[in-house]
C-alpha cells in the first residue's frame, strides 16, 4: 500500500479509549443515518467514501447570495425576496456570523452524553421581530419543473437545517421552527446563453423537528464503541458496490490491487 493511502487511513479516527472530545461534522450525522456501516468504516477504520465532485457553479451561487444578503444585513433591511414571500425578518447580524458560515468550524456544541463536538457551517441566519433566529439554506439546481422539497433524497436537506436549528438552540439562541430554503433554478427556456445564466428563485419554508438529533448522536457513539462493523445496508449504493467488487475479485482469485 502506498504512503498516500496509508495517510488517508490514519486521519481523524475515533479512539474509544480517548477522553478528548471527538469532532463530528453535521454531514457525518447524515452519513450515519444513510448507512451505519459506511460511517463506522470511515470514522473507526479510516476508509471514507470517495469524495464527490465539486459543484463550482453552486458554490458561486452561494457566494453571490451571501454577498447580496450581506448588503441588507449591513443596512438592517429586508431583502426583496423576503418581502415578496411575506417573511417578516431581516438578515441577522452577529460577530460570529463568518465563523458560523465556515464549513470547517461552523457553530459548535459539545454533546455532554457522548463527548462529541458537533459542528456545522450554515449558509445564512435571519431574525424576526420576536427575536427568533431563522435558519436559511441556499440550494441551486437546473430543472424544467418548479423546485420543491418532495423527493426522498431531499430528506437530507431537511435534516441539514434541523441540525442547524438544534445547534443554535444548544448555544442558547431562540430559534424559529420554520427554516427557509432559497432555491435557485437555472432557466433552460431562454433563446441563448449570452454569457449569463439566469435563475428563477423560490423561497421554500420548512418546519423543522429536532427531537431526533440527541438520540441519533447517542446511537452514533454506540456504533463507534461497539468494536464491530455493522451489517451492510441493503439500500446503500456504496455497500452494494463493495459487495459486487468483492464477489468479482474473489471469483478471479486476486486482490483489487491486482497482486
Amino acid at each position: 500500500m502506498s504512503d498516500y493511502y496509508k495517510g488517508k487511513r490514519d486521519r481523524d479516527l475515533f479512539d474509544p479509549s480517548s477522553a478528548a472530545p471527538y469532532k463530528l461534522s453535521r454531514s457525518k450525522i447524515d452519513n450515519f443515518i444513510s448507512c451505519p456501516r459506511c460511517f463506522y468504516i470511515d470514522r473507526r477504520l479510516g476508509v471514507g467514501q470517495p469524495p464527490g465532485f465539486p459543484f463550482n457553479l453552486n458554490s458561486a451561487v452561494d457566494l453571490l447570495l451571501k454577498k447580496e444578503f450581506d448588503i441588507h444585513r449591513a443596512a438592517n433591511t429586508a431583502h426583496p425576496l423576503m418581502k415578496a414571500y411575506g417573511v417578516d425578518a431581516v438578515p441577522y447580524s452577529h460577530a460570529n456570523l463568518e465563523t458560523w458560515r465556515n464549513a470547517f468550524v461552523g457553530i459548535q456544541y459539545l454533546h455532554p452524553t457522548t463527548n462529541f463536538l458537533i459542528y456545522g457551517g450554515v449558509d445564512d441566519v435571519w431574525v424576526n421581530p420576536a427575536g427568533e433566529l431563522i435558519i436559511v439554506d441556499y440550494k441551486a439546481t437546473s430543472k424544467d419543473t418548479e423546485v420543491n422539497l418532495n423527493a426522498a433524497w431531499q430528506d437530507g436537506y431537511k435534516r441539514q437545517v434541523e441540525i442547524y436549528q438544534w445547534l443554535f438552540r444548544q448555544n442558547g439562541f431562540k430559534v424559529s421552527d420554520t427554516a427557509y430554503f432559497v432555491y435557485c433554478n437555472g432557466r433552460r427556456d431562454l433563446a441563448a446563453f449570452d454569457a449569463k445564466l439566469e435563475f428563477d428563485i423560490k423561497l421554500i419554508p420548512y418546519v423543522g423537528k429536532t427531537d431526533w438529533v440527541d438520540a441519533t448522536i447517542v446511537e452514533m457513539k454506540e456504533c463507534l464503541m461497539a468494536g464491530e462493523i455493522p451489517d451492510p445496508d441493503p439500500d446503500c449504493d456504496f455497500c452494494k458496490y463493495l459487495y459486487s467488487v468483492d464477489q468479482v475479485v474473489n471469483a478471479h482469485g486476486q486482490l483489487v490491487s491486482g497482486k
